[in-house]
């Protein structure tokens, strides 16, 4: 049982007069940071040896957490949530809004707590994982995937380095 969300665009064109001619050169503003923002993040500046070290390290805990899954333990399970996470799983409308979903409907399960969520859509879904690739979204975040038998890549959770280790944080 996979659940994959989606995000639905929507293009609107508008009427009215075409645009005007410009006249004389025209310059492309730079995109530079507002004041006390960080610069962009360039996923190229990670070096091939850091990326296979995170994707390493990402199979590790890939690993751990299958365990965890397979055993059943929804507090150590837990423990490797980010506190935000954990916070919009067990919210009363993501809860109402997963269990609305053909399986769950299906099945008369109405999740009420984020054990519910572990024990009726994680230990289903999430036990068998593996990562075969990640990418970097900052330079303590990844996307971890796995590739599945058509070659599509399909992603498995977003992480966060922290100093107690990895952290899925959606």
């Amino acid at each position: 049982m996979v659940f994959t969300f989606g995000a639905v665009a929507l293009f609107v064109s508008c009427g009215g007069d075409p645009a005007p001619q410009l006249v004389g050169p025209v310059s492309t503003p730079r995109s530079t940071p507002a004041r006390g923002q960080p610069p962009a993040f360039d996923p190229a500046s990670i070096s091939p040896e850091q990326k296979n070290a995170a994707r390493i390290e990402c199979q590790q805990l890939i690993q751990k957490l299958n365990s965890i899954i397979r055993a059943r333990d929804y507090d150590a399970w837990v423990s490797y949530l980010d506190g935000e996470y954990f916070a919009m799983l067990n919210s009363p409308s993501y809860l109402e809004h997963v269990s609305k979903s053909d399986i769950l409907m299906k099945q008369g399960i109405s999740l009420k707590s984020a054990e519910d969520y572990f024990n009726h859509v994680v230990v289903p879904a999430r036990a068998n994982d593996r990562v075969d690739d990640i990418d970097f979204f900052s330079p303590v975040r990844v996307k971890a995937y796995t590739i599945n038998q058509r070659g599509k890549k399909l992603r498995l959770y977003d992480l966060e380095r922290t100093r107690e280790g990895w952290k899925i944080i959606n």
